[in-house]
């Protein structure tokens, strides 16, 4: 706040310079002016009285002074303004020297989708080089199946899924998919075949419709009501006063937490992609209302072959998967169903074990609190 508040101070003093200074250059202009004209004038007037000049001598006078100042009134906005462009010239130039990370070759072909199986070979991959987040990582994803990448924080689960929606490279291995390396492909058609529920679900500063709207432009209003109550976030937005015209702030700050990634979940129900990816995508609902939407994504799942991965801390969203991948510092630790990861005793089965404690005491202590709730009714 204290850095905010020097900042705007600055651009104050700034702003009062350049006014004070302005009006100062125009005050001196018209100064000048002023008595510049008066004493042309003053001899004007006086030839015309001894009979050295003529009326129209006195108006060509007048005239050709107006004519020489007007210009002169406009020379210190002028001068602001060009300097301003100059300065907006240099910037849009120093973007065009910044280099793009992801390049996409010459030659590149759209991505061709024959079942949707992802392939891990060899893939390492670090933020910066001397902290390697993935190591050579090996890992297969069928086609058409729902995966759950557990492990703990900062094993690299987010970062598998920015390497597949190609928002960086990898520094070792190759991603395939359907046998395609990514980064042979072209990256539009890459990206059109994926959707992502992320953890912050990022909002413009419009109109519950425009936002979800997002996921495919020329959806009809009967297709995104569709989206929604599917996300099960129509009844929410029949609440509000203007419902679907109801503005969401800026980046969604007038909605909660919970609604946003409901929001987020029905723009992906929209685009209906081949691939979806869910990054803690329900981590800010209720239990309940988690459980009902996770039960309406499943039953989307299965309406249409989709390859899914779902990235998550709380296991209890992801038990049903098909195959759960564990993560640990960088490689994967352990593959399989919730039913043989809890059973092998690894890092999988510790992760539901502490959680689940943690889950019973939350539901002891909620007990607790009704009962205390009801004594005090009575």
């Amino acid at each position: 706040m204290g850095r905010y508040d020097a900042a705007l101070k600055n651009y104050q003093d700034a702003s009062i310079k350049v006014a004070t200074s302005l009006a100062f250059l125009n005050s001196g202009q018209n100064l000048i002016f002023s008595s510049a004209l008066t004493a042309m004038m003053y001899y004007g007037a006086d030839g015309v009285a001894t009979g050295q000049l003529t009326v129209g001598d006195l108006v060509m006078i007048n005239q050709l002074v107006f004519q020489l100042s007007v210009p002169l009134n406009f020379l210190g906005s002028v001068y602001r303004e060009l300097r301003q462009s100059l300065l907006d010239m240099e910037t849009l130039f120093n973007l065009q020297k910044v280099n793009v990370a992801i390049k996409e070759p010459e030659n590149a072909k759209p991505l061709q989708l024959t079942g949707g199986g992802i392939k891990f070979e060899n893939v390492s991959f670090g933020y910066r080089p001397d902290r390697p987040i993935l190591r050579n990582l090996n890992l297969e994803i069928p086609a058409g199946k729902k995966i759950a990448i557990v492990g703990p924080s900062g094993c690299g689960k987010s970062t598998i899924l920015r390497l597949l929606f190609r928002s960086y490279d990898v520094q070792g291995g190759r991603i395939l998919i359907d046998g395609q390396d990514i980064r042979d492909v072209q990256i539009e058609s890459l990206r059109k075949a994926i959707g992502v529920v992320p953890q912050d679900t990022p909002l413009f500063n419009d109109t519950i419709e425009h936002n979800l709207k997002y996921g495919d432009l020329e959806a009809s209003p009967e297709k995104v009501e569709a989206a929604a109550k599917r996300a099960k976030v129509h009844d929410i937005i029949q609440k509000f006063p203007d419902k679907y015209a109801t503005m969401v702030g800026e980046r969604g700050m007038m909605i909660s937490g919970g609604e946003k990634q409901r929001l987020a979940i029905a723009r992906l129900l929209l685009k209906d992609p081949p691939f979806l990816f869910f990054d803690e995508a329900t981590s800010a609902l209720d239990t309940h209302t988690e459980q009902a939407l996770l039960g309406n994504i499943n039953s989307i799942l299965k309406e249409k072959a989709r390859t899914s991965i779902f990235v998550a801390h709380r296991l209890r969203t992801i038990y049903d998967s098909d195959i759960i991948i564990v993560l640990k510092d960088g490689v994967v630790a352990e593959q399989g169903t919730h039913e043989r990861l809890v059973d092998s005793g690894g890092v999988y089965s510790e992760l539901w074990s502490a959680q689940e404690m943690l889950f019973i005491d939350e539901e002891q202590e909620k007990s607790e609190e009704k009962k205390k709730q009801d004594k005090k009714k009575l």
